[in-house]
């Protein structure tokens, strides 16, 4: 382990350090706000990690705020009442700043020129098996024909949302022929969850991101509302009252949480165990990388942590 100190690598040096554990940089005392992944780092959607309650516990006894920041196409609302029921301590967090719960804030504020130009009917495509997202609220009117579509909105890849409210589920092959529709169209995209993918008991899960990133692709114009944009750090460092300089990410994504974080320009530690534990070759949990492979994964997605850990443990 190296000497913890308070600083982020840059691109030219590429270097960062290792812990087997956040004790030694949680003393430190040099952050006060810990913006936390929730998926891949704290749980894997069925149940905790291994001695991350007990790591949460410790983490609040040095005083830090801990925020939870989440691609998550859920209202934070939702977030927190998941970590409850998974055997995690609301109490312990400020708060959680989602995908969601942003993208459900700018379309009812409408205060963002972007946002303010959007228009009322879209396309949505959401979650069925996971359960369907509400817009009530929003005043918004789900169409199904493309045609009278001004924006599409991207909570799920299961299922298309209709004007009643319910949710027809569709395969992914069959949302992105209606994403073509839509690119030709020229109409823009809400993405509630820029996740490409997610791990789900080990197993990894097809993420809204990917049909964003799709979308882009055919020329379509995407509001990423979350990871890697800066503006779910933002939220998160307005909702602990700290600055850049006081804050530190702990995620498992490179492309999403630590380039996020780098673009943000706050530091962050990357978690091997999470979902790049195959690329990296690991199996099992709490398995440490090897650092040249790390540092290839780093480089591949232009993404630099200040630490790595093999794990969310104490």
């Amino acid at each position: 382990m190296m000497a913890a100190r308070c600083s982020v690598p840059s691109k030219e040096v590429q270097l960062f350090q290792t812990f087997t554990g956040l004790q030694h940089l949680a003393e430190t005392r040099c952050f006060k706000a810990w913006f936390l992944d929730q998926f891949g780092v704290l749980h894997d959607g069925k149940k905790p990690y291994p001695d991350a309650i007990l790591t949460l516990e410790k983490l609040a006894m040095t005083g830090s705020k801990m925020v939870i920041i989440s691609n998550s196409s859920r209202r934070a609302s939702t977030t927190m009442e998941k970590m409850k029921s998974l055997g995690f301590d609301p109490s312990l967090f400020v708060g959680a700043i989602t995908s969601g719960e942003l993208t459900h804030q700018y379309l009812q504020r409408r205060d963002d020129a972007w946002f303010a130009a959007l228009g009322r009917s879209c396309i949505h495509m959401t979650w069925s098996d996971r359960g369907a997202i509400s817009l009530e609220g929003l005043g918004l009117q789900v169409v199904e024909d493309v045609g009278e579509a001004e924006f599409v909105l991207v909570h799920g890849t299961e299922a298309m949302g209709t004007p009643s409210g319910t949710a027809i589920p569709m395969k992914l092959e069959d949302l992105e022929k209606t994403l073509e529709h839509c690119a030709a169209k020229r109409i823009p995209m809400v993405v509630a969850n820029p996740d490409f993918v997610t791990v789900e008991a080990r197993a990894l899960r097809v993420m809204p991101g990917t049909l964003a990133a799709k979308y882009e692709k055919l020329g379509g114009e995407v509001k990423w509302m979350g990871k890697p944009d800066k503006i779910i750090y933002e939220a998160a460092m307005a909702m602990a009252d700290v600055d850049v300089s006081d804050s530190i990410a702990v995620g498992d994504s490179l492309h999403h949480d630590i380039k996020g974080a780098n673009a943000a320009g706050i530091q962050s530690a990357f978690i091997t165990g999470g979902i790049h534990a195959n690329e990296l070759g690991l199996v099992g949990f709490g398995e440490a990388a090897d650092l040249s492979s790390v540092q290839a994964l780093a480089s591949k997605y232009d993404a630099y942590p200040s630490c790595v850990l093999p794990a969310f443990t104490w």
